[in-house]
């Protein structure tokens, strides 16, 4: 009934899809989503590849997935993953497709030879923060994120 394997070329518009569904389910817009199948196949289906991508499927129709990409720890000298997004349509919950596809990902990165995952989660998302606690991740509350976006970007690269 549970499928997890890594997208191809042909799940562009599945992902696209399952990006904007997760923007929806953090209280965002869908009109606030930029992305398109055009980006996501420039970045994620020719080389350099940007990001990696598992989705999930339950009994042959897209129910999830996890989007994320390599990263390097200079402590650890090794690559990690980080977890740029993961995410079960609501009508699939409760049907072990969030750990499938962690475990999936842990695979991911015993086969790359990673230290660590990494990854965010919205403070007010109390049930996704169970369920990561429930895997043994801890919270990194040390470390706070900070993010240079748009004009700020491109200011700082002009100076």
């Amino acid at each position: 009934m549970l499928t997890i394997r890594p997208a191809t070329s042909n799940d562009v518009q599945t992902i696209v899809n399952l990006i904007t569904a997760l923007a929806v389910y953090e209280n965002a817009e869908a009109h606030e989503v930029n992305t398109t199948p055009e980006l996501i196949r420039r970045f994620g289906f020719t080389e350099p590849k940007r990001f990696e991508c598992l989705i999930a499927e339950w009994e042959g129709v897209a129910a999830g997935f996890a989007l994320y990409f390599y990263n390097f720890s200079t402590w650890e000298a090794r690559p990690g993953i980080y977890l740029e997004d993961l995410f079960v349509l609501p009508e699939h919950r409760k049907r072990g497709i969030g750990l499938a596809l962690f475990k999936a990902l842990a695979s991911v990165a015993l086969h790359n030879d990673c230290a660590r995952i990494v990854w965010q989660v919205l403070d007010w998302n109390e049930l996704a923060i169970r369920f990561y606690q429930s895997l043994g991740a801890r919270c990194m509350s040390e470390w706070d994120t900070y993010r240079l976006e748009g004009e700020s970007i491109r200011r700082l690269a002009a100076q």
